[in-house]
């Protein structure tokens, strides 16, 4: 039985963690704060195949947003997967055009989704003020989900431990530990820990682990703001919207969760241009925009959660020829990624047989000669129009 220790406690070592133990291995999970304490407690956590691509990764992504399901009814209890609709719309004819496009792609690839009229929001999402929307068509997702990310990983590390998994909160790796140039361990401080394969889900702070092998990551630290406000019940929001100025999805008890891409561009130049206002306040107005019941709401929770972002959008996963024993595994949207990760990802380590299906996604690969998830291109395009016109404000209300 492999020894395996798993670092991190996120959406993604836990899968990991409960995968690997399934299998019958012997793990540890190490984590310095507590579970999903890190970017897995401050994201927006939806189902987000239909903005992936080339081909091959929005169907990789497609596989595991159905695992959730399926790991769900495994698992049983409360289950974190709430299926709702997506709703797109653009506020330029430019953009509308885009999205048609890309909304045409994907129905090319089978796709479930739709063009409607904006009047259609009325039963949609019945809150929303018609004016706020000025496009001439909305694009719907029918099979689309929202997630409950600390519940997920609630879940998966419950059964992991009744599986036989050791779990530990608030210790910090310090180091790794190599024999023969092999990585042979973890230390945590003076604690030293030993395994047979140690599993760097580190999330942001991948490359970091990874640097104690001598290894280096393509990836980079991005920052995110997610707001959540108090219960709301009049919003009556049962879809998520995804906007040009700001997203919305419900929230576990009538509340309503708020990211916007055009924010998080201004967030390491706060205070942000213009009106004064905190990226907080910021968010919570663009929500109220969009939804005036929210007017009657106060943000009650707001974290800025640091995004692992490989350099071409794409996870990072498997060995490095310099750092043998040392596993890593690095993605943006880990929540929806995760069951199919940890599920291909325990199969290599416990049967010691590489995935074909992980063969685009080697940590060895060059990013800069790779297909990009198109994806990125909406996170760094806000962030490099902010660096254009900082005076532009993207996000003003």
């Amino acid at each position: 039985m492999s020894r395996v220790i798993v670092l991190g406690a996120g959406v993604i070592g836990a899968s990991v963690a409960y995968h690997l133990a399934l299998a019958g291995a012997d793990v540890t999970v190490i984590e310095a704060g507590g579970p999903a304490a890190g970017t897995s407690s401050a994201t927006f956590a939806m189902d987000v195949t239909h903005l992936k691509t080339p081909v091959s990764y929005y169907e990789f992504n497609r596989r595991s947003a159905a695992l959730h399901a399926e790991l769900a009814a495994e698992l049983g209890g409360d289950s974190w997967r709430h299926a709702a609709p997506t709703v797109q719309w653009a506020n330029t004819a430019a953009e509308q055009r885009s999205l048609r496009e890309r909304a045409t792609r994907l129905r090319s690839w089978g796709h479930p989704c739709r063009f409607a009229d904006p009047a259609e929001l009325r039963e949609l999402a019945p809150a929303v003020d018609p004016s706020a929307c000025p496009a001439e068509e909305i694009v719907v997702h029918e099979a689309t989900a929202w997630y409950d990310a600390p519940l997920f990983v609630r879940s998966l590390l419950d059964r992991a431990a009744l599986l036989g998994a050791d779990i530990h909160y608030g210790l910090r790796a310090t180091a790794l530990t190599l024999d023969g140039g092999r990585v042979r361990g973890v230390r945590t401080g003076s604690r030293r820990w030993e395994a047979d394969w140690v599993v760097n889900c580190a999330g942001p702070d991948a490359d970091r682990i990874a640097g104690f092998a001598g290894v280096r990551l393509p990836m980079e630290r991005v920052p995110g703001l997610v707001g959540e406000t108090t219960p709301v019940p009049e919003a009556r929001l049962e879809a998520i919207l995804t906007t040009p100025e700001v997203d919305l999805r419900p929230a576990p008890g009538d509340r309503v969760c708020s990211i916007s891409w055009p924010i998080d561009a201004l967030l390491p130049h706060e205070p942000a241009p213009g009106d004064g206002l905190t990226p907080q306040e910021r968010l919570h107005r663009q929500g109220q925009r969009l939804i005036p019941a929210l007017r009657s709401a106060r943000l009650a929770g707001a974290r800025i959660g640091v995004r692992p972002v490989p350099t071409d959008g794409l996870p990072l996963v498997g060995t490095s020829p310099a750092a043998p024993g040392l596993y890593s595994v690095v993605t943006h949207s880990g929540v929806n990624l995760a069951p199919l990760l940890g599920r291909l990802v325990a199969g290599e380590l416990s049967e010691g047989r590489p995935s074909a299906e992980l063969a685009p996604y080697r940590v060895t690969r060059d990013p800069a000669a790779t297909v990009q998830d198109e994806s990125l291109h909406r996170m760094s395009g806000e962030r490099a129009a902010l660096q254009t016109d900082a005076g532009a404000g993207a996000a003003q209300v």
